[in-house]
């Protein structure tokens, strides 16, 4: 908003010029202090020329304010000392002025340079007493000197001039700083008041108020010159760059508070979006700014700051007309600043009189609008708690209303609920009944899997005990007609007649001996002792694994080497593998696992029958070979169990269903479905798990992980 006058006042300028341009004038100064209105001018568009080259260029009549310019602009104030002391004080009252260079010529002679503005370090002024620029001027008593100053700066050259004594000077300022100090008050005052109020009330409005008053204040303080004097009097960049950034942040915030406070997302989305673009184009000013010119970032930031306020102040006429009031102080407040800015404008071109309220019109603006933008947020705040009341008021009557509705539903709810209660009753008496069937369907269907499983081990265990049995069988015939001719021999060599010729006999036997070929006969009797005992050990064995595998003895939680129970497992079945199968077995260095032992030999048989059905179930090339491979490794405080087929795979609904109870791939009457169901629900209960790898056509592979340290639950 502080951007705004500007706008208004470079338009202004150009009409009151022309109007107000007069002949060449000489100011007399005898005593006390005079503001100069009027001066003589020359635009320098090259921005090059020096003192010297325009100390005698023809200068033309103007009044002491002009627009914003690009170009540097040289002013020329005669002056006739009929004072009583050569030296005098000239002060321009324009603290945002860029660049300023002064020179006194006297009958052609250039002397007493001064270069100043906000380009340089306040605190490397002689003159520090005032925010504006002092140049002091030294007229011989009785004669005339001229007064050149080059002024460059993008903000609007307007030059109140003063001319007089030091203190006169000091004295017509010490007005302006009570002013402003009364005006910094009033801006701390609504800001530590509203920043506390922001604390309390949690409500955004008061944020971006409080926001905006920082920066708002900052930008007057700015115009004034008051924070180059006192926040950064040492920092060139600040005061260089200070003029544009804090209007363009006060241009933000107001723009902020204006969506916040008026809430334009909820009245009109339009407005809203508009307001948004206006603050896009305000940070657009920044980059200009920086890496473009400050002059036209300022000229951008003045075209902002015009429409910016004409779309503030329609949005708040369009939210009044909606029958929102805190709008109505927010309009009113904006216009009161408007009305200052234009009065301001007024004044500026002498349309009013210069005093001390057209002098502060600016400050007094900010401060009423600040302090009507205080009220409003108050103001909002009440209707707000109003509107609290009100729906705790409304709220009250509902739960009154509600309780009585829920009262009277209660009573309907008991004679539902006894309804309702004994037909659970009934159906309750009747799922129990079903839950005990589908137990003992569960059971007989486990059961008949179990005996599935049985029957095919039983088979298994049959033919490999009989193996040995029939080879013991076959040795004993034997066996039987060896003994007989050696029990044969030893019953001659009893019957011998010691009275007789005992030569003779001898050699009878002998003769039989030989006959019988009693060497062949030991020999045979030892390979046939040799296989009987080869026929035990096997059938031992077979028993041996086959305690293994059902560990009847062992089915509590044992430490066991699961290598062991895939290799006991692979006996007990291997008469269900094909002739020409492959079985590829790695089983690597494991640590014992913690287990039920007959429960996981379960698991191994299952899943390695399973291999084999995939694999009989495939046709094979020439080429191709029926394999199964076994794995296992340990992977940290696991071990892992791959048991994997050249089959004929899976598609991915089998792999979706596979572990699910009943899903069988297997002909009708060949399978329960429940085989993998239990493999699942073993490895679960000794919390491990199962995963698959498969594609239809290349085989399967199922990798169990089981924890070496186990709690198997029951």
């Amino acid at each position: 908003m502080n951007r705004i006058f500007i706008f208004l006042f470079t338009i202004s300028n150009t009409f009151f010029v022309l109007a107000n341009a007069q002949n060449e004038t000489v100011v007399q100064y005898k005593e006390g202090l005079i503001q100069i209105a009027k001066l003589e001018a020359f635009i320098d568009k090259s921005k090059k020329l020096t003192i010297d080259d325009v100390k005698n260029k023809e200068f033309t009549p103007h009044k002491a304010s002009f627009s914003i310019t690009n170009n540097a602009i040289w002013a020329k104030i005669r002056i006739e000392n009929l004072s009583d002391s050569d030296s005098m004080f000239l002060e321009i009252k324009n603290p945002v002025l860029f660049d300023l260079s002064f020179y006194t010529v006297n009958k052609d002679s250039v002397f007493n340079n001064l270069v100043l503005g906000r380009k340089y370090k306040f605190s490397e002024r002689e003159f520090q007493e005032v925010t504006g620029f002092v140049y002091p001027v030294y007229v011989p008593r009785g004669s005339i000197s001229s007064v050149f100053i080059r002024i460059d700066s993008y903000t609007p050259i307007h030059l109140p001039v003063y001319l007089g004594k030091k203190d006169l000077i000091i004295k017509n300022n010490l007005g302006g700083v009570l002013e402003i100090g009364v005006y910094i008050g009033v801006v701390l005052i609504m800001f530590f008041y509203n920043l506390f109020i922001s604390f309390t009330v949690k409500d955004k409005s008061y944020y971006y108020y409080v926001l905006y008053i920082i920066f708002v204040g900052l930008a007057q303080l700015v115009i004034n010159g008051f924070a180059n004097k006192y926040f950064w009097p040492d920092n060139v960049w600040l005061s260089t760059n200070s003029y544009n950034l804090f209007g363009i942040l006060s241009g933000i915030f107001t723009g902020t508070l204006a969506k916040g406070f008026l809430q334009t997302h909820f009245y009109s989305k339009r407005i809203n979006n508009a307001i948004n673009f206006m603050i896009g184009l305000y940070l657009l000013c920044i980059f200009i700014h920086f890496f473009v010119s400050p002059y036209y970032a300022f000229i951008f930031i003045n075209f902002l700051a015009g429409t910016g306020a004409l779309l503030i102040i329609y949005a708040a006429i369009f939210i009044v007309r909606r029958n929102y009031r805190p709008a109505r102080y927010f309009l009113i407040a904006f216009s009161v600043f408007l009305v200052a800015v234009i009065l301001f404008v007024f004044r500026s071109a002498d349309m009013l009189p210069y005093n001390i309220y057209t002098s502060n019109i600016l400050e007094i603006g900010s401060a009423i609008q600040i302090t009507l933008l205080s009220f409003a947020l108050a103001d909002k705040i009440n209707i707000y708690r109003k509107e609290q009341a009100v729906a705790r008021i409304e709220a009250l009557k509902i739960a009154k209303e509600n309780e009585r509705l829920i009262q009277n539903q209660n009573i309907f709810l008991e004679r539902e609920v006894k309804n309702r209660t004994v037909a659970l009753e009934q159906s309750n008496d009747e799922l129990k009944k079903t839950l005990t069937k589908l137990k003992d369907t569960q059971i007989k269907l486990i059961d008949s899997e179990k005996m599935a499983s049985l029957g095919q081990l039983t088979a298994g265990i049959a033919h490999e005990i009989n193996n040995p049995i029939n080879f013991v069988s076959a040795n004993i015939k034997p066996l039987e007609l060896d003994f007989n001719d050696l029990t044969e021999i030893i019953r001659r060599y009893e019957q011998i007649d010691w009275s007789k010729d005992v030569t003779k006999q001898i050699e009878e036997i002998e003769n039989y001996k030989k006959q019988i070929d009693l060497a062949y006969i030991n020999e045979e009797i030892r390979n046939l002792l040799n296989g009987i005992r080869d026929g035990a050990n096997r059938t031992a064995d077979i028993v041996s694994n086959l305690k293994n595998f059902a560990r009847i003895d062992q089915s509590l939680l044992k430490t066991v080497n699961l290598n062991q129970g895939i290799e006991s497992t692979l006996v007990l079945i291997r008469n269900t593998f094909p002739k020409d199968l492959i079985i590829n077995k790695e089983l690597g260095e494991i640590p014992l696992v913690e287990c039920a032992p007959g429960k996981i030999n379960q698991v191994f048989m299952n899943l390695i029958n399973n291999g084999v059905q995939a694999v009989k179930s495939k046709y094979y090339s020439k080429t191709e070979q029926k394999a199964l491979t076994i794995r296992t490794w340990q992977e940290n405080e696991v071990v892992k169990i791959s048991i994997k087929d050249n089959g004929i795979g899976m598609t991915d609904e089998v792999k979706s269903k596979i572990f699910e109870p009943f899903f069988t791939t297997k002909d009708v009457g060949e399978g329960t479905g429940l085989g993998m169901s239990i493999v699942k629900s073993i490895i679960d209960a000794h919390e491990g798990y199962i995963s698959i790898q498969s594609a239809q056509g290349t085989g399967t592979e199922f990798i169990v992980t089981l924890p070496i340290t186990s709690n198997p639950q029951k």
